[in-house]
């Protein structure tokens, strides 16, 4: 919390923190009258946007799929097979993607022209950019974000579902009157906290994919404080930019929360 007021000085190392200028909302100011801001901000809402529609199901989904599987090597099998990419880096990642989707060696664009289909630049094309983000996301993220949904499934009574069998209930019945309402708790505390991320884009994957031909619909606010704060040592801007990121995801998380309230009675708090 200290390091905050870099955001309202004008830092110099050889000043230090305390020793440096202030300047009060300059930074800020300079932040909101550049004409590349609302692009950036844009950018960031819409990709975090498409994520939280597109991605946040599918570990539940993924959750209640893997419950339903009785070969117990199979399922213990396609779990650690999903947990896997969580663990790997995006610099890996970035460097394997960029050769899988290439446009000229890459097997996917490969396979296409084999089709008699024209190649796609999948991470060159403003069209195909912000979708191919939200699908490597997903496949990143999927085994391990259902992790806490299959330990929510662990902890639901069993003698429920022994009531729904002798009611003559499916096991799609079972899942979607019994298991889904059971974990309903946990989903709600998830979605407050993928709700408060959406202005807290996922830096590692951009920064790894991008370019800057793609910058119009891909530039976010991480990459957009990364390039001219950290890269251009303007410290107090890009201290700036984090610190508004926070404020929105803060007031985002505390709207979530209150709506999750009154209308689920379930929440952080």
């Amino acid at each position: 919390m200290y390091g905050i007021q870099i955001a309202f000085r004008d830092f110099k190392f050889n000043k230090g923190i305390t020793g440096s200028e202030w300047v009060g909302l300059k930074h800020f100011y300079d932040l909101f009258s550049r004409p590349s801001f609302l692009e950036v901000f844009t950018n960031t809402i819409k990709i975090s946007t498409y994520k939280l529609i597109f991605g946040f199901p599918v570990p539940i989904i993924f959750a209640l799929l893997l419950n339903e599987l009785r070969m117990v090597k199979f399922k213990k099998a396609v779990q650690t097979i999903s947990y896997l990419p969580h663990f790997v880096s995006w610099v890996i990642l970035g460097g394997l993607f960029l050769q899988l989707l290439s446009p000229t060696s890459g097997p996917l664009n490969i396979l296409l022209r084999e089709l008699g289909m024209k190649p796609i630049y999948f991470l060159g094309d403003n069209a195909w950019f912000v979708g191919t983000l939200v699908v490597t996301s997903i496949w990143k993220s999927v085994g391990w974000s259902s992790i806490i949904y299959l330990a929510a499934i662990a902890g639901v009574n069993s003698e429920l579902y022994e009531a729904g069998n002798l009611d003559g209930c499916n096991r799609f019945q079972l899942a979607r009157y019994i298991t889904f309402p059971a974990i309903m708790p946990i989903v709600t505390i998830m979605f407050i906290f993928a709700v408060g991320g959406i202005v807290a884009d996922d830096f590692d994957q951009i920064f790894n994919l991008y370019s800057p031909a793609v910058y119009k619909v891909g530039d976010v606010l991480g990459t957009y404080a990364y390039r001219n704060g950290i890269e251009s040592m303007d410290y107090s801007f890009a201290t700036a930019v984090g610190l508004f990121t926070n404020i929105v995801s803060l007031v985002l998380v505390l709207s979530a929360n209150f709506f999750a309230k009154r209308y689920s009675d379930n929440g952080i708090w």
